[in-house]
């Protein structure tokens, strides 16, 4: 009896998730069949099981596959209003006197905690030098990227206009034409690790975590447990912020206090 294509994408997953440690399971299939059919197409490949035969062979496409797979939609101060309910968080954090951990947790290239870094410095009534921002990431290529903090205007991307946000982000951006390099003194505000939101451990006590356009890619049944992690690593009374088109899962809803719907901005209870 002929494999159908239900059996050999099952196959495909399998092989992803045993032999490259990718948790294909914790991902809706809609994600995963974009992701392959990327790759299909680069690969000159028809069908899932002709691409696994060409993953079976080649550990190069293991790495190209993984790039594919690691979610990396992103941009500088990204929902701008957004930025403007993060700007009165980190005020309100800083004037507490101590020292702030912030996390971006699926930081991609970097974009998004640099953003963070810069909009503490940027604001005069927010303390950044006491403003400890980790970011992380499960693709290692894309930490890589992250920690050079070089970016390019392309034909659908407008660096100069994402970082207009600020009235002056030459103070943290060298330009050079369509080259935006983030500059050094910037990046020491900022760590990148490896960290995988649904296998690793939890963070502890931190203080705001920004965890946007995560939660759309993953399986339902995995929602929980990954927003559950987040849980953990915040202290009481640390903020959640998520993407606009994501919502807090049903059961875990009496965990947060709802600061802005809109903004989807959260409180640990």
């Amino acid at each position: 009896m002929s494999e159908t294509e239900g059996d050999s994408f099952e196959r495909l997953t399998a092989f992803v998730e045993d032999e490259l440690d990718f948790a294909t399971s914790h991902y809706n299939d809609s994600y995963l069949k974009r992701r392959f059919a990327s790759r299909m197409r680069r690969r000159g490949t028809q069908s899932y099981s002709e691409y696994l035969a060409v993953l079976e062979d080649d550990p190069d496409e293991h790495v190209a596959l993984l790039d594919a797979l690691a979610i990396n939609v992103t941009g500088f101060f990204r929902n701008p209003d957004v930025w403007e309910g993060v700007r009165d968080i980190l005020r309100e954090l800083t004037d507490e006197n101590r020292r702030v951990s912030a996390w971006s947790a699926g930081c991609a290239d970097g974009r998004e905690p640099y953003s963070l870094a810069m909009l503490a410095r940027d604001d005069p009534r927010t303390e950044a030098d006491t403003v400890d921002i980790r970011a992380t990431d499960i693709n290692d290529s894309a930490l890589r990227s992250a920690r050079e903090g070089v970016y390019e205007t392309t034909r659908t991307i407008d660096i100069d206009e994402q970082l207009r946000f600020l009235s002056n982000y030459h103070r943290y951006v060298d330009r050079d034409g369509d080259e935006f390099r983030i500059r050094e003194s910037l990046k020491d505000n900022v760590t990148f690790e490896h960290h995988d939101l649904i296998r690793d451990p939890p963070k502890s006590d931190v203080d705001l975590v920004i965890c946007r356009n995560l939660f759309i890619y993953i399986d339902g049944d995995y929602k929980r447990p990954v927003l559950e992690n987040v849980k953990r690593s915040l202290r009481p009374g640390g903020y959640l912020v998520i993407g606009k088109a994501e919502t807090i899962p049903t059961e875990l809803r009496h965990e947060f206090a709802v600061l802005d719907a809109e903004l989807r901005i959260y409180r640990r209870e």
